[in-house]
């Protein structure tokens, strides 16, 4: 049998372990990713009689793609140009 543990932490307010059989790796991405799973302390994968420590692994998979900022750097550059072009144009 294999399951993971998410606990949460709330500060002054507490922790909590979330863990639920039925739940997958891809589903704890998910939630991760989503926001469903906030100020983690760490994320456990049990599997059988071990015990591993995953938190780093599920932090980089859930972590969104990093877009490359050229595209819209490309166009707010083309419209500033414009931009300027036409404020120092011959009236």
């Amino acid at each position: 049998m294999q399951y993971f543990v998410v606990m949460i932490d709330y500060g002054r307010r507490g922790r909590e372990a979330i863990v639920d059989p039925e739940i997958t790796r891809r589903e704890v991405i998910a939630r991760v990713a989503s926001g469903e799973y906030k100020n983690i302390s760490f994320i456990h994968e049990i599997a059988d009689v071990a015990v591993d420590d995953i938190t780093a692994e599920i932090l980089a998979e859930a972590a969104l793609p990093e877009i490359a900022a050229t595209g819209a750097d490309l166009q707010a550059s083309r419209f500033d140009h414009a931009r300027d072009l036409r404020k120092h144009e011959v009236v």
